[in-house]
């Protein structure tokens, strides 16, 4: 009878979600990196709301609302049925518009695949958070998504009580700050106990006013530990409207714009023992002993100062380069004989591939796979590129980009640690006729999208200003999901603030891949990384490689270029037929494949001048009914009058010292 019953009432319930998906919760990733909530109301968007939408969420191309940094609010179209509103903020730690749009692309990309047919949806990002909703429709009730998130971790070293009234104390301050500042965002510790902390944070949007940020955040500050949390040392409470989180360390960081203290709870837990007082022959002894340490430190000090400052032209030299430039995150450094152990002795089995790096290898460690890369004693790349990747590496994160775990370095070793990326690199389907047959277009051109996003993080909307250098197929890797994961960053320069291009005597890279003023003269920039981009884009329209080209089955012929000159030729005359894969050709999305291909050419004309941005590139990849330019025909790699015997020579993919 009472199993009838329990039947009845969750089919009741799954009738209710049928005819109100209203009541349909948020929902989490795997260690709620991300959660989102995508409620189905009225009929499906048209094309008009989708395009709208999706020029809205290129965060990359629009002012920050009222100039308060991190928070984003517009509206795109005039009828009501295409007219939508999209709301971005950023958290208020996150210190620069650059980390914020970055945030704020990579957000909107998540959610757009979990919610890619609704027109009012929400994510709350670790970070970030994004919100859209058509004029037809309500903004979003703050009651109506609301989520809440608890730690796994549970406290038993103070009671509830003290711990609930040290959180309860330390998060009213809090809300008093955030709801009377201008952007409504603070954050603070607090002390619950003499052996433990606690750390918090708040958030409104800022166009709220005082009263309705303070009503909106006492409202989740409600939530605990009554609606969940109790006993556990950390949790997140998601609105569209605010949000609160405390954890038991700290998990934000603090910039000169935000709110920012730390507060002594008056409450202290009795049963924490006080320190015993001490007697006058224990502090006599004390302060002997501090005296002595105290003369100690002071004669260590001065030599310690002495011996830096005879090495402080070199020191200089080397801050300047590594440090200064690049950042202060510092990766984890793993032992070798740990990383050995996890690939097995660098048992060839593991071994996943070679570089020009060195070899690669998979390994599993603490339950997770790992990509090992070996600097190849042979190589001429060196010590320099190492530590350059290793710094610039662990201050980038990108869904786009792959993740640095950590270095080894023992004696000659020097190992790379990274995510390992199970479907290997872009060329090993791209080029290889069984596995490019499996790439539909939607799949080609969601990798061409990602492949754009993670480049304009490296040039605009990470805390760095990174030149890739070596952009092509084999540096591209694809996860689980064939999403494309920028990888291999020991030819990467950094540029300043206001830089826009440098000169090298020292060509490194992939003849095929690099722009002409580059492989030629040393200069690069921006536009250099833009140039092969377009390279790679032609590569994925076609299947073929660009030094390579094959056309109706033979090896291309000397006067018909390469797969570049051949493209600019197909693009002129029309007859698109005989360059698109045939795997694709024909699809509904025929003239989107062939803007495409009108994009790629745009990349590699000769004149970097000429070339879009990666910002334009992506707008242009987003936006169908905007008229291109006509691009002028590009460069030619095998004009030995352009460049020269010395390239002529060059493998495909060798690289220049």
């Amino acid at each position: 009878m009472k199993y009838k019953a329990f039947t009845t009432l969750l089919l009741f319930y799954i009738l209710l979600l049928t005819i109100n998906p209203n009541l349909a919760q948020p929902v989490c990733n795997d260690g709620a990196t991300f959660c989102w909530y995508c409620p189905n109301i009225g009929d499906s968007p048209s094309a008009t709301y989708k395009a709208n939408l999706n020029n809205l969420l290129l965060f990359s191309t629009q002012k920050p609302q009222n100039d308060v940094v991190g928070y984003y609010n517009a509206t795109n179209g005039t009828e009501p049925d295409d007219k939508v509103t999209v709301i971005g903020l950023c958290r208020g730690d996150v210190g620069s518009q650059e980390l914020c749009r970055s945030c704020l692309n990579e957000t909107s990309t998540w959610v757009l695949e979990k919610c890619p047919t609704q027109k009012k949806a929400i994510i709350w990002g670790e970070q970030c958070m994004v919100r859209w909703y058509s004029s037809n429709s309500s903004s979003m009730d703050d009651g109506e998504s609301l989520k809440t998130l608890e730690s796994p971790n549970r406290y038993s070293d103070v009671g509830a009580e003290t711990f609930n009234g040290g959180l309860k104390f330390l998060v009213d301050e809090l809300t008093k700050k955030a709801s009377s500042s201008g952007v409504k965002y603070a954050s603070g510790s607090a002390n619950v106990s003499e052996s433990r902390k606690i750390f918090s944070l708040v958030q409104c949007m800022p166009s709220m006013s005082q009263k309705e940020c303070s009503d909106c955040l006492n409202d989740s500050i409600s939530k605990i530990p009554g609606h969940c949390c109790g006993g556990v040392d950390g949790a997140r409470v998601l609105k569209p409207s605010c949000t609160l989180r405390y954890e038991s360390t700290s998990f934000y960081t603090t910039t000169d714009r935000t709110f920012d203290q730390s507060f002594l709870t008056p409450t202290v837990d009795p049963l924490v023992p006080r320190p015993p007082g001490k007697n006058k022959t224990e502090t006599i002894v004390i302060s002997v002993v501090a005296s002595v340490i105290g003369v100690v430190v002071l004669v260590s000090s001065i030599w310690i100062y002495l011996k830096i400052w005879r090495n402080k032209p070199r020191r200089e030299k080397i801050e300047n380069m590594y440090t200064k430039e690049i950042g202060s995150v510092e990766p984890q450094q793993f032992d070798f004989a740990t990383i050995r152990a996890a690939i097995e002795d660098f048992s060839d089995k593991n071994r996943l591939g070679q570089g020009g790096f060195g070899p690669v290898y998979k390994g599993r460690h603490n339950g997770q796979n790992i990509a090992v890369k070996r600097l190849s004693k042979s190589s001429q790349q060196g010590d320099l590129e190492f530590k350059n990747e290793v710094k610039l590496v662990a201050n980038l994160q990108h869904r786009n980009l792959v993740r640095l775990l950590g270095f080894c370095l023992d004696g000659k070793e020097r190992l790379l640690i990274y995510e390992y990326v199970s479907n290997s690199s872009l060329d090993k389907f791209i080029f290889n006729s069984n596995k490019r047959a499996n790439m539909d277009w939607d799949m080609r051109y969601k990798i061409i999208e990602g492949i754009a996003r993670g480049i304009i993080y490296l040039h605009v909307d990470s805390n760095l200003r990174i030149i890739h250098r070596d952009l092509k197929a084999s540096n591209i890797m694809l996860d689980e999901n064939m999403n494309p994961k920028i990888s291999d960053f020991g030819m990467a320069r950094l540029f300043g603030v206001d830089q826009t291009q440098d000169n090298t005597n020292r060509i490194v890279g992939t003849y095929g891949y690099m722009a002409p003023e580059y492989a030629v003269h040393g200069h690069f920039s921006f536009k250099s990384d833009a140039f092969s981009f377009g390279v790679l884009l032609l590569e994925i329209v076609s299947g073929q490689k660009n030094n390579s080209f094959q056309h109706d089955g033979e090896e291309e012929k000397e006067e018909d270029g390469d797969l570049l000159t051949y493209a600019w030729k197909i693009w002129r005359d029309g007859n698109y037929s005989s360059f698109i894969d045939p795997i694709i050709f024909g699809c509904s999305r025929t003239e989107e494949i062939i803007r495409c291909v009108h994009i790629g050419l745009l990349c590699v004309q000769e004149n970097q001048a000429q070339r879009p941005t990666m910002n334009s590139i992506l707008h242009m990849l987003n936006t169908h009914s905007e008229a291109l330019a006509e691009p002028s025909k590009p460069a030619l790699f095998i004009e030995s009058t352009y460049f020269g015997s010395a390239v002529m020579t060059q493998s495909n993919n060798s690289k220049s010292d």
